[in-house]
């Protein structure tokens, strides 16, 4: 558990907010943004969730060079009652849920350099923006994320914030959404990513399972590559609905009480889009050995 005192850097608010500056981005820097928006925006389409194209287009992401916060969170107040706030890099757990509670958005300032060009460990104002920022504008998805940060308040007196956490990673971060065009994806840490917005749909390596939320908050998740599951909603509805209706306090007890499940694992309750031949994961295994 972190340490409930621990205060925010020099310069930031008690908040751990800070100024974006934009005025101090390098041509270089917003050169870096285009060149990554270009990449994701040719790729993206008939890939991503078309809530998510919307909202790419409605938040006029297309211009040239780092969006500017002010003007980003002007035109997300209007559609959704959210904005966009710089943060100097990851925050604790607490600030984190209570800025999504009050519909705040937190993103880093800092673009990566591109010798990080497709991978880096801290995320990015690439990964926070591009990535999460679009499906802000979707009303549903945005209620989704203010009930999460709420149930993260309650989930840090329940000590169940890694169960939490596994929800945020397999929805927000590396979600896939079922349409009648196919399964498509939605999760930040994809539609950020040139390989994995490939990978997610296309390779037969990873597991592809239907939202369950018990087995989700049991299921181990890799942070240091490619996903080996996806888990597929049907709508965004559904993920905010059952967020909503669920009492999570016995549910956290009843998933504390039961064994963690392996990533790779497949359970005979499990509705399979893919049973993956896990041969990525496999064969970067192989060779750390």
């Amino acid at each position: 558990m972190e340490n409930p005192d621990i205060l925010p850097p020099a310069g930031a608010a008690p908040d751990w907010t800070i100024p974006q500056d934009w005025a101090r981005y390098t041509p270089d820097e917003h050169a870096m943004w285009d060149r990554l928006f270009a990449r994701q925006a040719k790729m993206l389409p008939g890939r991503a969730a078309p809530e998510y194209l919307e909202g790419l287009e409605m938040l006029r992401m297309s211009r040239p060079g780092i969006p500017n916060f002010d003007e980003l969170s002007e035109r997300l107040m209007q559609a959704t009652g959210w904005q966009v706030v710089a943060v100097p890099g990851l925050v604790p757990e607490a600030v984190f849920f209570d800025h999504l509670a009050n519909r705040r958005f937190v993103a880093g300032r800092f673009i990566r350099t591109p010798d990080q060009l497709d991978y880096l460990e801290e995320p990015d104002i690439f990964h926070d923006v591009f990535g999460h920022v679009p499906l802000l504008a979707n009303p549903v998805f945005a209620d989704y994320m203010q009930a999460y940060g709420q149930g993260g308040q309650r989930a840090a007196g329940l000590g169940a914030i890694d169960n939490l956490a596994r929800l945020y990673w397999y929805t927000v971060e590396f979600g896939l959404i079922r349409s009648d065009a196919g399964l498509r994806i939605y999760g930040a840490g994809i539609v950020s990513s040139y390989g994995e917005s490939v990978f997610a749909l296309d390779d037969p390596s990873p597991n592809r399972l239907g939202f369950d939320l018990q087995r989700l908050m049991r299921t181990k998740y890799r942070i240091d590559d490619y996903q080996q599951n996806y888990f597929v909603i049907d709508s965004f509805d559904q993920l905010l609905r059952q967020t909503l209706d669920t009492d999570f306090g016995p549910l956290y007890d009843k998933i504390q009480a039961l064994p963690e499940i392996e990533i790779e694992t497949i359970l005979p309750s499990d509705t399979v889009y893919t049973s993956g031949t896990q041969a990525y994961a496999r064969a970067k295994e192989a060779q750390a050995i």
